[in-house]
């Protein structure tokens, strides 16, 4: 499995079973809402706690960082030229995968940007988690700049 996808919604359904994955794992109750939800893509109890899980995945690697794009832009014709940026209240972690299968579970308290975290340095290293390696994992992109 290859996480960069020619359709984005199928490298999105990556990223969301990755990290049903690693939450089902860690010990976490995991669901997945019905229909599309633009605040979050899965549903994690932790105890008593009900926690909503934004998922994105990257294959943007730039001056040694992941680039994680946190805003949407549209994708489809149809777009009104509107930039939706990812609110931390409506969300209470974000976890992300990037093509070189490394995560970060980050709790929105936590991310101080509206459209863009660059991930792979220090400030956000005590977020990153460990996932099982993919039988074939492999670095997936060239990097390159």
């Amino acid at each position: 499995m290859e996480l960069r996808q020619k359709h984005p919604r199928r490298q999105g359904d990556i990223g969301e079973a990755i990290a049903a994955s690693w939450l089902a794992q860690t010990g976490y109750g995991v669901w997945i809402p019905f229909g599309h939800s633009p605040d979050c893509d899965l549903i994690a109890q932790d105890g008593t706690r009900l926690l909503r899980i934004q998922v994105k995945t990257c294959t943007m690697f730039r001056n040694k960082r992941w680039e994680v794009s946190i805003a949407t832009r549209g994708g489809n014709r149809s777009w009104n030229g509107l930039v939706k940026h990812l609110e931390r209240d409506r969300y209470d972690y974000l976890f992300v995968v990037v093509a070189d299968w490394r995560c970060w579970f980050i709790p929105s308290d936590s991310i101080d940007a509206k459209s863009m975290v660059r991930l792979g340095g220090p400030k956000y290293a005590p977020f990153e988690v460990s996932v099982p390696s993919h039988p074939t994992r492999r670095t997936l992109i060239r990097i390159g700049s």
